[in-house]
């Protein structure tokens, strides 16, 4: 996951204050620091106001995919709303990431079968069952990606498929993560010989 932006333009401007060195870089360093793993910053633009004895900090920034995030808050000191105003962006960061994983999770069938219903005399004798050779019956040319373990989940969400086989860019070794029963995932990695 990607922690901060190295690059991300952050535009602090003020209306009717005078923006001091120490709030635009409380401000930059509180838009630096969120986890952009998605929606990926493109830029960041910081508002502060101040209207009597009301400090009006508004962000908005500027996503991919035309993804545009904005909020904005109000107390009695600027820096308290910076702050709750980037609780508000993170929240509002989560939900779309959130609606993101959602929409490309695979859906249960909510369906009910109805099974024909059958009734066996008792005095059928039991007939050993053949044995059966499993076969290959499916063949798919895969490509191995190198990718995080939090790029392999967002791969597999988006494909919808029960794992993925990877090239952990982390410790150089192919691993797979799966999906199970329980929502969660499992990962299989091979140990390392010491």
């Amino acid at each position: 996951m990607q922690t901060h932006n190295a690059n991300m333009p952050i535009t602090v401007t003020g209306r009717h204050v005078s923006v001091t060195d120490a709030m635009r870089e409380h401000a930059e360093k509180k838009v630096a620091g969120l986890h952009l793993d998605y929606p990926k910053v493109i830029e960041a633009k910081v508002l502060l106001n101040v209207e009597s004895d009301r400090h009006i900090a508004e962000i908005i920034l500027f996503c991919a995919n035309h993804i545009v995030i904005e909020a904005d808050s109000t107390t009695s000191d600027m820096y308290a709303s910076i702050d709750e105003t980037i609780s508000k962006i993170a929240r509002r960061m989560r939900k779309h990431k959130t609606r993101m994983l959602k929409s490309h999770r695979p859906k249960r069938q909510k369906d009910i079968r109805h099974l024909p219903e059958a009734i066996f005399a008792q005095d059928i004798p039991l007939e050993p069952e053949e044995e059966h050779e499993p076969v290959i019956v499916h063949k798919e040319k895969y490509k191995v990606k190198h990718l995080f373990s939090d790029e392999a989940i967002m791969d597999m969400e988006m494909n919808e498929k029960p794992f993925i086989l990877y090239h952990d860019a982390k410790t150089d070794v192919l691993s797979i993560i799966y999906r199970r029963e329980d929502g969660d995932y499992g990962m299989v990695a091979p140990v390392q010989d010491a």
